[in-house]
């Protein structure tokens, strides 16, 4: 059952989908449903026996193409819509244990490219409201399939919490004719405390209002909504800064970084958005070598996140880290 269930006491929409309690949870070690289908091997979700880059629509999906019928009564303050939209899964590569970071700069400008094609692709259906891309990685997130994935969820609706990013950037474009992504990039330049990596067109740094303790956003530096915006130079400097980043990452503790990537674009409801700023949010979960950081009471039951770390603190140790690729 796909449905979408409104909360009338938080105004918000909850995506009901009952199929995705029989997704694939921890397969056997040899098999992989997100490698090739080899020659004689069973069957998985690329026919192919090889590949590049590659993208499915999710069997286990939140939306769908052909909604479920609705036939539950229901009466006021309930309410229930239909979950028409789209769910998909982007390989990065083939080789099982070869991850994003790991990949060379011009597949990953390949895989950049992939992604500004399936925004602008699913962004173009009338009824696909907002396009997000992104990727949770490691056992500690949840993740129950460890081939080097992301995922794509087109909605039907603009979610809530980029409506909130809107309307602070819309409140503030009004009263200063300024995008306010552009202002705290210029603060953060300025600054340089919090700054992680900055090269030719592109920012990471850990914001000062951070949530997690090595949380990093990555902007370009020219004002730009989405991926359609950007040229074949900025195409080369994003893949340089997220091939650094999570290379950073995985050398701070001397293990492989588990992490949720998510991408901030413009919705795709055919509305102007010149106070928008396409970004990268990183929510690595921990907070120490061998301390995870839980969402608990204060976070879930009031919205207020607790950050045990000083920003400033963080980005330092991450600037510290001798990298060369």
């Amino acid at each position: 059952m796909l449905q979408l269930r409104y909360d009338p006491v938080k105004n918000k929409k909850v995506a009901v989908a009952t199929k995705r309690q029989d997704r694939t949870f921890h397969p056997p070690k040899n098999y992989c449903p997100l490698c090739p289908t080899r020659n004689g091997k069973i069957l998985t979700e690329i026919p192919k026996n090889s590949y590049d880059i590659v993208v499915f629509e999710n069997k286990f999906p939140t939306f769908n193409r052909v909604p479920d019928k609705i036939n539950i009564n229901e009466h006021f303050p309930y309410k229930i819509f239909n979950s028409k939209g789209i769910c998909e899964v982007i390989c990065y590569t083939q080789e099982h244990y070869r991850y994003l970071e790991d990949q060379p700069l011009e597949k990953i400008e390949n895989l950049i490219r992939v992604w500004t094609d399936r925004y602008y692709s699913l962004g173009s259906k009338k009824y696909i409201k907002y396009v997000l891309i992104f990727e949770n990685k490691g056992k500690e997130i949840g993740v129950t399939l460890s081939h080097p994935h992301g995922q794509i969820y087109a909605f039907p609706y603009i979610p809530p919490l980029i409506i909130e990013e809107l309307n602070s950037s819309k409140k503030y474009y009004k009263k200063n004719n300024l995008c306010l992504h552009c202002k705290i990039i210029e603060e953060e330049v300025k600054k340089k405390s919090r700054v992680v990596i900055k090269n030719k067109n592109f920012i990471s740094f850990i914001p000062f209002y951070a949530q997690w303790p090595y949380e990093v956003h990555i902007y370009p530096l020219r004002h730009m909504g989405s991926f359609c915006e950007l040229n074949e130079s900025e195409v080369s400097s994003l893949a340089k800064i997220l091939k650094e980043l999570i290379n950073r990452y995985n050398l701070l503790f001397n293990f492989r970084m588990p992490y949720v990537m998510v991408i901030h674009q413009n919705p795709t409801d055919n509305k102007s958005y010149p106070y928008y700023h396409l970004h990268f949010e990183f929510y690595p979960p921990y907070r120490s070598k061998n301390k995870l950081k839980y969402l608990a009471g204060c976070e879930l039951g009031t919205g207020t996140f607790i950050n045990d770390t000083l920003p400033e603190e963080k980005a330092l140790e991450l600037r510290k880290i001798k990298y060369t690729d």
